[in-house]
């Protein structure tokens, strides 16, 4: 039985939904711009991008910390 979380904006969302979102959002290249990160900047794909960030917590927490920024940014612009 999983513990509902309705604080935690991460909740029931996939470290691969996460990295489409910000992948069109904001594109590779803006991406790699925002975290500096080789996989973002040098021929990126999403399975290269997966494989590196499931192996390095603090790139990991970096695209999660991004991610939770779009999310406010976007509860902003509905309540505007």
């Amino acid at each position: 039985m999983q513990a509902i979380q309705p604080n935690n904006p991460l909740h029931g969302i996939t470290l691969e939904q996460l990295l489409n979102e910000l992948v069109s959002f904001y594109g590779w290249e803006a991406l790699g711009r925002e975290i500096a990160i080789r996989c973002f900047t040098h021929d990126p794909s999403v399975a290269s991008s997966l494989k590196f960030l499931r192996r390095t917590p603090w790139a990991r927490e970096r695209v999660e910390s991004l991610y939770i920024d779009l999310l406010a940014q976007g509860n902003k612009q509905q309540s505007s």
